[in-house]
């Protein structure tokens, strides 16, 4: 059996030495020191061997384990160190080598724009306010004072989800929703995503932004929203900008009007920006329509409020120079780029 241990110890030996992989080394260890091993099963058979031979055996394939377990140890290291040293080699860095470019992108003009507008309400104390893109019917016209026979309720100018619901034609609807949710005082504004049926061209996009805006209390005149208003173009164009209203019609406002700012590319001499008129039309508004009012529950006695409302498209064209709305949703980043 002495003989045994010491042909299994050599062979062992030269085998670790031939290995040339971690896996190759645990199959060695497995086939010597396994549950089913040569060595193990030399050790289980020792019980047949006398008191004194199973001494002196014991000592033996105690010192030839060890020899192996430190063998197989020292391979272990050695291969885990060669592997360790090919892994540093194959991800190697060059520090010498220029490093790729980073590329930043840029916040596409329609944000910049909308955030522009929401940082000039917010410093006039309006809180940001949103509604559902998808609307009812009530909601966008009737409880806004637009008729059956609105010209705008006809299945060729707006998206009908079905007979109840469609796709919102403007922001209008927050109001109504505000009104209905929030007692006076009101001051809010509200960004987003509106639909018509519009072919696209140069000026019309069936999906278009808009920002509106509503304010409820005691005591509110036109002269609050002219005053309102005013500030918002001198903080949005430049303090040389000049306002101007002009009569309209809106069957949610009474009186309503347009406003019209000065050119901010002529400073109002006229140019082809304004088409030689020197004003440019930047929104509509007015004082709320008691009808409107009703429908929150508002008391008309007691309180009253302008609304406005801009396209948001609009706002960004004339300011950044952009004579097509479709190169706003093509995303060339060309042409995203020129914002940075």
């Amino acid at each position: 059996m002495q003989e045994i241990l010491k042909g299994i110890l050599e062979e062992t030996k030269e085998q670790i030495e031939k290995v040339v992989s971690l896996p190759e080394l645990e199959e060695i260890r497995i086939k010597v020191m396994g549950k089913k091993g040569q060595l193990t099963e030399i050790l289980k058979g020792m019980g047949k061997l006398s008191p004194e031979d199973r001494k002196e055996m014991g000592r033996i394939a105690n010192q030839t384990k060890g020899e192996i377990e430190a063998a197989i140890n020292n391979a272990f290291k050695a291969l885990k160190e060669k592997a360790q040293e090919a892994k540093l080699r194959a991800e190697k860095i060059d520090i010498t080598e220029p490093a790729k470019e980073i590329k930043l992108g840029t916040k596409h003009p329609l944000t910049v724009t909308m955030e522009e507008i929401a940082k000039v309400f917010k410093s006039m104390g309006f809180t940001l306010t949103e509604g559902p893109e998808i609307e009812t019917v009530f909601n966008n016209f009737d409880a806004l004072n637009a008729g059956p026979n609105h010209p705008a309720r006809d299945w060729t100018d707006t998206f009908y989800v079905n007979e109840e619901v469609l796709l919102r034609t403007q922001t209008s609807p927050v109001q109504v929703r505000t009104l209905q949710s929030q007692k006076p005082p009101i001051r809010v504004f509200a960004p987003g995503r509106c639909f018509r049926c519009d072919t696209p061209d140069a000026t019309h996009s069936p999906m278009f932004h808009q920002v509106e805006g509503l304010v409820v209390d005691e005591g509110i005149t036109m002269a609050d929203l002219k005053g309102v208003l005013d500030s918002f173009a001198k903080q949005m164009f430049g303090e040389e900008t000049k306002t101007k209203f002009r009569p309209h019609h809106f069957p949610f406002t009474e009186p309503s009007a347009e406003m019209d700012v000065s050119c901010f590319k002529c400073g109002g001499k006229g140019c082809r920006v304004c088409k030689g008129s020197g004003w440019i039309e930047i929104l509509g508004c007015g004082m709320v329509h008691p009808s409107v009012l009703n429908v929150g529950g508002i008391d008309t006695e007691k309180y009253t409020g302008f609304a406005f409302g801009m396209g948001v498209e609009r706002v960004a064209m004339l300011k950044y120079g952009i004579d097509d709305i479709r190169l706003l949703y093509e995303n060339d980043m060309r042409f995203i780029e020129q914002f940075k």
